[in-house]
């Protein structure tokens, strides 16, 4: 079984270059301290080749085999995830709308002994990822659907605009499109206490290139970035083949469980603890999403 449940952390992640199981060696302490550089400074921070080249194959294979499980639903959007019916002023950017054609493969359609999986749930990897984050450590969602799912954008669609609900996101592309889906991104375009509602309507209307950051990603690298504040899209994917990537959401507290209207907006369907949690999320700011 190729997967960590059949392997050792040394045989999936190149351990030489990412000494996981290490944290307080030299090495690993110095892939800390670029990674809390480039957060600070630019909101992301890519680790080129994360997992094994012997490996990425697996990893294509196993989340390809996935892709199909995805809710696939069309939908108009704006960059809040707020009804795009809302009343709001005149010029708001929350006023332009697009179509969000990426799909999601829920978390319970995850096999437990899958290569992303197993590195989801693994101490070591949390551990590491907490020390990059600043944080003392991370918790799993308690949400059955999110947390760890795939993000797939076919042929001819993309993922537009918009911020995410989590301060922080850790993403790995597992398959690459023939051309396109590029990640673009800006950086720290807003804060916890101003939404800079001129700067995003820049960039929606085509004039914030000054405020853009494209990254070339490639199978295996691991991304980790401060969505909430960093407006960002993967682009048109051309070509015949999707791009995929994995997300491993996690949070600085446990028991997280998405709200129901979200939930359902994502993956076409609620489960019971989304129920029983709604009206119960504690937000750590006043942005409008």
């Amino acid at each position: 079984m190729s997967t960590l449940e059949a392997m050792t952390l040394d045989q999936v992640v190149d351990t030489a270059r990412y000494p996981l199981s290490e944290p307080e060696s030299a090495a690993a302490q110095a892939v800390v301290d670029r990674a809390r550089h480039e957060l600070d400074t630019v909101g992301c921070t890519v680790l080129p080749d994360f997992i094994h080249p012997a490996q990425r194959e697996v990893l294509r294979r196993e989340c390809a085999a996935l892709a199909p499980r995805a809710h696939a639903d069309v939908e108009t959007v704006n960059v809040y995830n707020i009804a795009v019916d809302r009343s709001l002023p005149a010029g708001h950017p929350g006023r332009r709308s697009f179509e969000r054609g990426n799909a999601f493969v829920a978390r319970d359609r995850i096999p437990d002994g899958s290569l992303i999986s197993r590195l989801y749930t693994h101490a070591a990897f949390q551990r590491f990822l907490a020390h990059c984050f600043r944080l003392p450590r991370l918790h799993e969602l308690a949400d059955p659907l999110s947390g760890l799912v795939l993000n797939v954008v076919g042929p001819g669609k993309e993922h537009p605009w918009h911020f995410d609900t989590n301060e922080f996101t850790v993403s790995m592309l597992t398959q690459e499109a023939d051309s396109g889906g590029v990640f673009e991104y800006c950086p720290n375009i807003r804060s916890a206490h101003d939404e800079h509602f001129p700067d995003v309507r820049d960039v929606l209307e085509g004039r914030g290139e000054r405020l853009t950051r494209r990254l070339t990603l490639r199978p295996g690298d691991l991304q980790l970035f401060k969505g909430r504040y960093s407006l960002h899209r993967v682009s048109p994917v051309e070509g015949d083949t999707a791009r995929h990537s994995a997300i491993f959401a996690y949070s600085e507290r446990p028991g997280v469980i998405g709200s129901v209207s979200r939930t359902r907006q994502l993956f076409g369907r609620v489960r019971p603890e989304h129920l029983a949690a709604e009206g119960r999320a504690i937000r750590g700011d006043r942005l409008l999403d």
